[in-house]
């Protein structure tokens, strides 16, 4: 734990992530007394649920969306074809 002037700052190191290396939290002054286990305690359970960043679902719905589009028109376009024929 690494404490500031007026700040208490937890490091979480082993966050096994695919995005993050480490995360950094600042403790709200009212809980500074708290006992440091509960906090780490917590800071680890905050820090394992953390999601993807947002900008890589828009990407990734973007190219199902993309995908999904791509082939319907493909079917589409097959069943015209048989048609005409």
């Amino acid at each position: 734990m690494i404490k500031g002037i007026k700040k208490q700052i937890i490091e979480v190191n082993e966050i096994n992530h695919p995005y993050y290396e480490r995360a950094f939290l600042i403790v709200k002054p009212e809980y500074c007394d708290c006992k440091e286990r509960y906090l780490k305690k917590a800071a680890r359970k905050l820090v394992k649920n953390f999601g993807t960043p947002s900008i890589l679902k828009k990407r990734t719905n973007i190219f199902d969306l993309v995908l999904k589009l791509g082939i319907a028109a493909g079917i589409g376009a097959g069943l015209t074809a048989l048609v005409m024929m």
